[in-house]
This record gives structure tokens, C-alpha cells and sequence, in this order.
């Protein structure tokens, strides 16, 4: 079992932790590289966080229930490898290369790039003990086909809770079919309206940037050049 912390680029989003867990469902790809399956659920937030333009920080938590007392925090990149649906897809590549064992509600392969390790201790973490996996969620997803799975994720995987695009294909879907977003937040906190991070820049404000930069930098050549130099470049005098 695993906890994943994300949060959106703007100040304003909120942050999420969401447990992860089962069998067969983490992978180690090197010593800086490891994936964990992203099952279909009623969020899509680490999703929508990664896919956000300049966004791909996340932390990983392990905890140990038993043995030494020991907490460990994995920060780095993310990337989402969506369930595309394509037999040559890159999800389907990934699945092959590392063996993953799927199921019918796998949504997307997280992979991480590893940029720092932390360890501390577990002192205050109680015992507990392995019953068995929760089967709840992969029976339920057995039932359904792919065309009802892309259904799901058009409803409940197709927005964060700031309104972040999640999922590439339930948005798609979601746009085309014009499938209204499940309401994942009430309250006075609640957003009125997409998050734009901060740190988006476009193009037109990249370009205004640069007049204004040019500008300046005309402006101040002129006034640090003295007029007697001014002079003698206008009336072309040549210089001894």
C-alpha cells in the first residue's frame, strides 16, 4: 500500500493524497524508476495534476505496519501512460515490456522519476494486520465493456475538482458526446470556474515581452550614448 501526494500550479487548487494498493499493482522499472497502476475511480486528480502544462511533481508515502517502525517518502516526475484502447499503444507497450498484470478497471500507468529519497522513523504508526485485498472495485469493472468504461471516465474521470482536464480519453469523449462532469466539490470553497495556473504563459504575453524588452533596451542605449556621439553617427563622420 502506497499514498500519492499531488497538487495542481496555482495557489488556489487544492491538494490531494490518494491511497493506492493491491496486488501485482507497483513496479520498479530501474534504480531511479518506478510505475504504479491508477485504477478507475470517481477522481482523476494525481491524473489531471500530471497532465497539467509545467506540472509533474508528486510524492510517493510507504508505511510499514509491521517489523521496524519506518516511514519512506519518494519525491520526483510523474507521467501519466493512459489506457488508450490501442492494441500498439504506448500503455499496451508498457504493459507488455514490464508484464504488468492488469484488470478491466485499470485506467493509466503512473510512471515516476525518482529526484529524492526520504526516510523517518514510524514510532507513532500503530500495528496492523493483512485480512486480504478489497475485490469490490475489480468485480465491478469486470461487467462492463470497453465502450461503457470510456462512458465512466467521460463522467467521473474527465475533470479534477478545480476543473483540470483528467483523463485525455473520458475528456474527449466527454466533449464530443457532450457528457456533463460528475460535481465533485460543494461547499463555499468550491470553484466557480477552471483553474489557470500562475506559471501558463502564452504566446502573445512571451511576444509583448519581448517588444517591451527591445524597447527598454533601445531606450537605454540611446540614453547612456552622449550627443556628440549621436552626432558624428547621423552626419556619418568617420572615426580616427
Amino acid at each position: 500500500m502506497l499514498w500519492v501526494g499531488s497538487a495542481p500550479l496555482s495557489g488556489d487548487g487544492h491538494i490531494n493524497i490518494s491511497p493506492k494498493g493491491g496486488p501485482d499493482f507497483f513496479g520498479i522499472v530501474s534504480a531511479s524508476q518506478f510505475w504504479f497502476m491508477d485504477l478507475t475511480g470517481s477522481g482523476v486528480e494525481t491524473t489531471s495534476h500530471l497532465h497539467e502544462p509545467g506540472n509533474a511533481r508528486i510524492c510517493v508515502m510507504f508505511i510499514a505496519f509491521e517489523g521496524a517502525p519506518k516511514i519512506i517518502r519518494i519525491w520526483g516526475k510523474g507521467r501519466v501512460i493512459e489506457n488508450d484502447g490501442a492494441a500498439g499503444g504506448e500503455f499496451a507497450a508498457f504493459v507488455e515490456r514490464e508484464k504488468v498484470k492488469t484488470i478491466p478497471g485499470a485506467r493509466s500507468i503512473i510512471l515516476v522519476d525518482v529526484e529524492q529519497c526520504g526516510s523517518s522513523c514510524g514510532f507513532s504508526v500503530p500495528f496492523y494486520e493483512f485480512k486480504g485485498y478489497r475485490n469490490t472495485l475489480n468485480d465491478f469493472f469486470k461487467k462492463k465493456q470497453d465502450g461503457d468504461m470510456v462512458k465512466y471516465w467521460a463522467y467521473k474521470s474527465q475533470l479534477s475538482v478545480d476543473g483540470l482536464p483528467g483523463m485525455k480519453r473520458g475528456y474527449q469523449y466527454a466533449q464530443k458526446n457532450n457528457v456533463a462532469p460528475l460535481k465533485k466539490f460543494i461547499g463555499k470553497a468550491a470553484p466557480t470556474r477552471p483553474l489557470r495556473a500562475a506559471t501558463q504563459i502564452s504566446v502573445v504575453q512571451l511576444l509583448l515581452v519581448g517588444i517591451l524588452s527591445l524597447v527598454i533596451g533601445i531606450l537605454a542605449t540611446l540614453t547612456m550614448v552622449s550627443p556628440e556621439v549621436v552626432r558624428r553617427i547621423q552626419s556619418k563622420e568617420v572615426w580616427a
